[in-house]
């Protein structure tokens, strides 16, 4: 972690200053996702290099002169807007990326809509272990796995666009490292919604696949499935991998799964590990997909995937995050799995642990 995290050797008032940018993080938050959704930012945009100034915004935006101005404050503060000559505004690289890169929306819809509200609960979700932040989507689910098909539309929309921006990535590139040697047959754990199955048996046409999830879940996977016409060869297997008796497909070629291991407890991964081992045969590989925060070029990544934690604690599970591969491996071990492949850069962030049975 020091590596990616190294202590800052800054002034007593600089620290001072950055304690104070996290105290108000939440509210700087709403206003740059304000801005925005209000249009500013696209106005500021359009204005140029030049910029423009408060009554221009008003009168374009259709927008009181009290809410332009406190937002664009706020902009300038936080290095979204430029503050120019003359009572001038711009828009700052910063606030460019904001409004055009797909990654910055998709993380910044899923955190307002996904977690925001959940996280004012986050201390006590800490101390339960339990996702005390769920609640506020109404119902008391255990985790949010089997909440997803009943969350509103909006965060519904929110969770899987930030789920898929990330795996859709992955997955074209992990395909060529699962289906290396010709596999037969491959069981898709924690299928979502059948994207990689039906990914995998359109890349290779005599490849049989069975899909394992929450029976709710498995429902649209293998609506997804028969829509795009391969029952023939995609099968569904309606189980919760947590229990401890809950049997996988014997002797199967392959046994994917794809970040699957962040939704669990440790001892819950290494239980659920345990019990792929035991359904592997001498020469079955699985293939585990992971975003690893250690295992990350840059800092910025580093960072995105340590704070996701927070999403598991208090909204997906209570007890699960965002692992390091050292410690994965070291749940491989405990479960009776041994890699004998690891590949970092997948896609975004992701690495693919390949492991066989431990001999």
């Amino acid at each position: 972690m020091k590596e990616l995290f190294p202590p800052r050797d800054i002034s007593a008032y600089d620290a001072i200053s950055e304690a104070q940018r996290l105290a108000f993080a939440p509210l700087v938050f709403q206003a740059v996702r304000s801005l925005r959704d209000l249009g500013v930012l696209e106005a500021l945009e359009a204005a140029g290099k030049e910029g423009t100034t408060l009554p221009a915004l008003e009168a374009s935006l259709e927008l009181g002169s009290y809410g332009v101005r406190t937002l664009v404050e706020s902009g300038v503060s936080c290095g979204v807007v430029d503050a120019l000559e003359d009572g001038h505004f711009a828009l700052s690289k910063v606030g460019y990326f904001i409004l055009h890169d797909p990654m910055t929306r998709i993380n910044m819809d899923y955190t307002h809509d996904v977690c925001y509200q959940a996280a004012f609960d986050l201390k006590e979700s800490i101390a339960t272990e339990k996702p005390v932040g769920l609640r506020v989507f109404g119902e008391e689910w255990e985790t949010v796995y089997q909440a997803l098909t009943h969350l509103p539309e909006q965060v519904r929309k929110s969770w899987y666009r930030f789920d898929h921006y990330y795996s859709d990535a992955a997955y074209p590139e992990a395909l060529e490292y699962v289906l290396e040697g010709g596999p037969a047959s491959l069981v898709d754990i924690g299928a979502n919604v059948g994207k990689f199955s039906l990914l995998a048996v359109r890349r290779s046409p005599e490849l049989r696949v069975t899909m394992v999830d929450l029976p709710e879940q498995l429902e649209e996977a293998c609506a997804n499935v028969a829509e795009a016409g391969f029952e023939d060869r995609v099968d569904g297997v309606g189980m919760d991998v947590l229990q401890p008796d809950s049997a996988l497909p014997p002797g199967r070629d392959r046994y994917w799964m794809s970040q699957l291991l962040s939704c669990f407890g440790r001892q819950e991964v290494v239980g659920f590990l345990a019990r792929v081992a035991e359904a592997m045969s001498e020469d079955s590989v699985a293939c585990i997909l992971e975003t690893c925060w250690d295992r990350q070029r840059h800092p910025a990544s580093a960072y995105s995937l340590v704070n996701t934690s927070l999403y598991f604690t208090c909204v997906a599970s209570g007890n699960s995050r965002m692992y390091s591969a050292e410690e994965l491996e070291a749940c491989f071990a405990e479960a009776g799995l041994e890699p004998v492949r690891t590949t970092d850069d997948i896609g975004i962030c992701h690495t693919l642990f390949e492991c066989r049975k431990a001999r």
